[in-house]
């Protein structure tokens, strides 16, 4: 296990994620407020009525609980993270009657496809093993019709880029060319495919055909 994984899975950084670590560094990385964040998902995912939600690498379940709150009863938003000290961090701070966390890969979610009407993993694909055979699970597991969205890494295609993504790589940490998940979300079919970039840091959101 790398130093990002390592780092991910202590539990002193589940204690103080939610609301110091993650708004700081995604603030330097991005521009972006965890407000923004939030409100831009709920949008890019079109969340409403009774849907049935997967949120990937939820960590302490700060994104998880708040997806819950723009469904109608019936909709149910599953959290999946491999850390155990930040899945009993969510289950403490980010429970709910529409939320449950469970613990898992990402590469080999334990759930049958189509299961899901929308499916978002929020800064999380850079430090997961194999994050393309990740991307393929998220669109498995997605019903057609629903929508996925993506926050991960961004290498601009030049020297600074080269430079930062290798320094990133020595703690475990990828950083991707902005044609990766657009190209991957074309092949599966996808469409309405929208990619924003916000400094270091890459939105991708698309639909699966019915």
């Amino acid at each position: 296990m790398n130093l990002a994984r390592k780092t991910m899975n202590a539990p002193a950084l589940a204690a103080v994620y939610e609301h110091a670590w993650r708004p700081t560094m995604f603030y330097l990385a991005s521009g972006r407020t965890t407000g923004t964040d939030r409100r831009d998902a709920v949008d890019t995912l079109r969340l409403s009525g009774p849907m049935k939600v997967l949120d990937i690498a939820c960590g302490p379940g700060n994104f998880t609980k708040y997806l819950s709150e723009y469904l109608t009863r019936g909709g149910f938003v599953t959290g999946i993270d491999y850390s155990a000290p930040m899945l009993a961090k969510a289950a403490t701070d980010n429970a709910s009657p529409r939320v449950g966390y469970v613990r898992g890969d990402a590469r080999t979610l334990p759930f049958a496809d189509g299961s899901f009407d929308a499916v978002c993993c929020f800064g999380a694909l850079y430090l997961i093993p194999d994050p393309l055979v990740a991307a393929r699970e998220m669109i498995r597991v997605l019903a057609p019709g629903g929508r996925i969205a993506i926050s991960t890494s961004f290498r601009e295609d030049n020297l600074f880029g080269s430079a930062a993504s290798m320094a990133a790589s020595l703690s475990g940490l990828r950083a991707f060319d902005g044609d990766v998940f657009p190209k991957l979300f074309a092949r599966a079919g996808l469409t309405e495919i929208d990619q924003r970039i916000h400094r270091f840091m890459q939105y991708v959101d698309a639909t699966k055909p019915v």
